[in-house]
Order: C-alpha cells, then structure tokens, then sequence
C-alpha cells in the first residue's frame, strides 16, 4: 500500500478569512464593518492578497491559526505516526485503531525501507519475518486472543491511516522540522504530498511551506555542519555558524565606532517633526 495524502477539504475563502483575521488587528473598524467590505466589494481579491503577502512578511503569524486544513493520509507506517503524533499544538489526529480493526493478511502489507532492498539478501530477511509476525497475529485471534492483545506482536512496520485537521501555524512548524534534510524520509515524503496538495489548493500561502532554511522561513541552517555539507540545497543556504563568525569578527573589535555625532543623529530623530 503506497503512502496516500489526501486534501479533504480545508476552511473555505482562506485568504478572505485570513483578510479579516489581519485586518481586525490593523484597523479602528470593527470586524462587522470590515466583513461588510468584503461583501460589497470595497475589498478586491487582488487587494487581500496583497495585504496578506505584506503582513506575511512582518512574521505576524497567529492570524494563521484561522485557517484550517483537513488531510487523509494512508500507507504510512506506525514509526512514523510515533514522530506525526508528537505535533501537539493546533493539531487533531483520528487514527486507525489495532484495538478495534482486526488486520487481515490481503491488508496487512508492511511497510518496507529501501534500505532494506538495498542490502544483499535483507529483502528476503524482511518479507520472512513480516510473514511470520503475520501468521502469530492472525492465528492468535483465530485462538480467541483479543484483537488489543494480539496487536502486541504488530511491528513499527505496521501500516496505519489518518485523518488530520490542522491550523496552517503548525503546518509551517511540521514544515520546518520535517521537510528538512535530516527528517526521517518517510515522514518527509508525507508531509511533502501535504506541502503540494496546499499548493495546489492556496498557492499564495503554500509557498511559505518549507524546510525551516528557506528564504521565507529563518534563511539558515542551524543543523550539524557535517549534515548541512550533505545537504542537497546546502550550497544554497547559509550555516549558522558562518553567520556567527560574522558575529564573532565584529565583535572582535572590526565593527565601525559609533561617533558622538551618530549617536546624536539616533537620540534627537523625531525632534522638530522630523521622522523618528
């Protein structure tokens, strides 16, 4: 069973609801008086994009949370639902049950690493062995075993379905962290289907879905040097560390003095109606 994103459904007119979550922060207006902008036209679309990409821009986030995705996924494995459940926060799970489901062998079909065909004779090893585990499943319910105890010989391997209902706030945190390079491959090729599947849906806010390097997340890599050399897009994005050698330079004593007129120059801004 190969792994399967599915976008059910997500909150509808996104950017118009993100419009009024932005705009209700910005505005003497209140949010009636804005919706009924919105209504009437006052408001075009094209002018919502704009000042959602502006305010994007700021880092002003939680008006992100008002904006809802609902996901199928199938075919993944219980190693990686271990890593999918530790999202916690603006975040709902309903997982397949091995209480209640009772696996049958046409249903069973283990999820197998490529590592593992990669080593000579391991493939063989692994079908052996899910094969095995399968038979004492099914022969133990078959012996009146209960299937929530039964289910204690069932491996990591497992496969596993969900439906998920997440905010696009910790979409982006579940972006960060699992389309990086070091995130498990499995759990990153899931949440890449997610990734484009937004994409697809709400393309002006998809784009902001990207490993926590990219130029529209914090810009750096802050993992291992030796990983980020590994990196695919490492030649592309900056270490921290060089950024900190930046740091550490200036503060060596490379950085330009302040002079008296400069610090003048910041005190007095904004006297005599200047800005400031």
């Amino acid at each position: 069973m190969p792994l399967e994103v599915t976008l059910i459904d997500y909150a509808r007119d996104p950017l118009t609801k993100l419009y009024g979550a932005y705009r209700t922060c910005y505005t003497p207006k209140t949010p009636r008086e804005v919706w009924e902008e919105i209504g009437d036209g006052r408001i075009t679309q094209d002018a919502i994009r704009q000042f959602i990409a502006e305010r994007l821009k700021t880092g002003h986030a939680s008006p992100l949370e008002q904006v809802v995705f609902w996901f199928g996924i199938s075919g993944v494995s219980r190693a990686l639902s271990h890593q999918f459940v530790r999202h916690r926060i603006g975040i709902s799970f309903e997982q397949q049950s091995q209480r209640y489901v009772k696996y049958k062998e046409e249903r069973l079909d283990y999820v197998m690493p490529k590592s593992w065909g990669k080593a000579p004779g391991m493939a063989d090893e692994y079908d052996r062995l899910m094969k095995e585990i399968t038979r004492v499943y099914e022969d133990a319910l078959k012996k009146g075993i209960p299937a929530e105890d039964a289910r204690f010989v069932l491996p990591n391997a497992t496969p596993t379905n969900f439906q998920v209902m997440v905010n696009f706030t910790e979409l982006l945190h579940i972006a960060d962290l699992r389309l990086c390079w070091r995130a498990q491959w499995e759990i990153r090729q899931m949440v890449a289907q997610m990734r484009r599947a937004v994409m697809d849906a709400v393309p002006e806010i998809g784009g902001y879905l990207q490993p926590k390097c990219g130029e529209k997340r914090m810009g750096y890599c802050d993992e291992p040097v030796k990983e980020w050399e590994l990196c695919p897009i490492g030649k592309v994005r900056p270490h921290k560390e060089q950024l900190l050698e930046v740091f550490r330079q200036h503060k060596a004593g490379h950085l330009q003095a302040l002079t008296e007129h400069d610090l003048r120059t910041v005190e007095d801004a904004g006297q005599d109606g200047e800005p400031g």
